[in-house]
């Protein structure tokens, strides 16, 4: 079982900002910006293509996750992004929504 597998199931503790039956969201160890939320299914997916293909329905809740973080957090502006596969700096293979805020971002992204 993966590390985000065992935090959705409540063997690793967390401090879920966002909790359903499908999804839940906390704050990254690692946070790229003052507002770094990961919203992720419960259910395993390797990547966000996976998850795409396999259930829409926990996808659309995904980013409604993100939607009503950020509102909650106040955030004006905020940037929603996947990496999928290890190219892109896909580092945890369970399926995984960035929600990140707080602070300006430039474009392209890194």
């Amino acid at each position: 079982m993966c590390i985000f597998c065992k935090i959705a199931a409540g063997e690793i503790p967390s401090d879920f900002l966002y909790e359903s039956a499908n999804v839940v969201a906390f704050k990254d160890l690692d946070p790229q910006a003052p507002t770094h939320v990961l919203v992720i299914p419960r259910a395993h997916y390797e990547n966000a293509a996976e998850l795409a293909a396999a259930d829409s329905v926990t996808m659309s809740e995904l980013f409604g996750a993100a939607r009503r973080i950020a509102s909650d957090f106040g955030l004006d502006g905020y940037r929603i992004t996947f990496n999928t596969g290890a190219s892109a700096g896909q580092s945890v293979f369970h399926a995984h929504l960035h929600l990140l805020g707080g602070r300006p971002f430039a474009w392209p992204p890194g």
